[in-house]
């Protein structure tokens, strides 16, 4: 019953910065944990960022602690990934997906729900 969809990614050079956006349907938006991956050509999907509410706990990869931040509007449905200081090795489909139990905020397989993805292209 909830749809995602992300938008906001691009092409931007090393050392750029990208602000990625994940809306949600639903008036229940608040009562799920959110979450941010991403996925290489011929990678695994892994685990970014994730928050289970509005003021925290957030979660991170640690490959892009201090860099990445999420953050959520609930009133607008909306999770927010900001990105800063982006380096090639960032390049991947980002993903937001959203889960109902968050109680496994970096585990691909637990959430419930899935965008269809949005291309970030960075650029040496």
């Amino acid at each position: 019953q909830v749809q995602l969809i992300e938008s906001g990614g691009g092409l931007v050079q090393a050392g750029g910065s990208l602000r990625l956006s994940c809306a949600a349907s639903g008036r229940t938006f608040s009562s799920y944990a959110m979450g941010w991956f991403r996925q290489a050509p011929g990678k695994e999907r892994e685990f970014v960022a994730a928050i289970v509410r509005t003021g925290g706990p957030t979660y991170y990869a640690d490959s892009v602690k201090g860099r990445f931040t999420i953050s959520r509007d609930n009133a607008k449905n909306t999770v927010y990934l900001q990105m800063i200081s982006l380096k090639p090795e960032d390049t991947a489909v980002y993903y937001c997906a959203a889960e109902t139990s968050s109680l496994f905020p970096s585990i691909p397989g637990k959430y419930d729900y899935w965008g269809q993805g949005t291309q970030v292209t960075v650029s040496s």
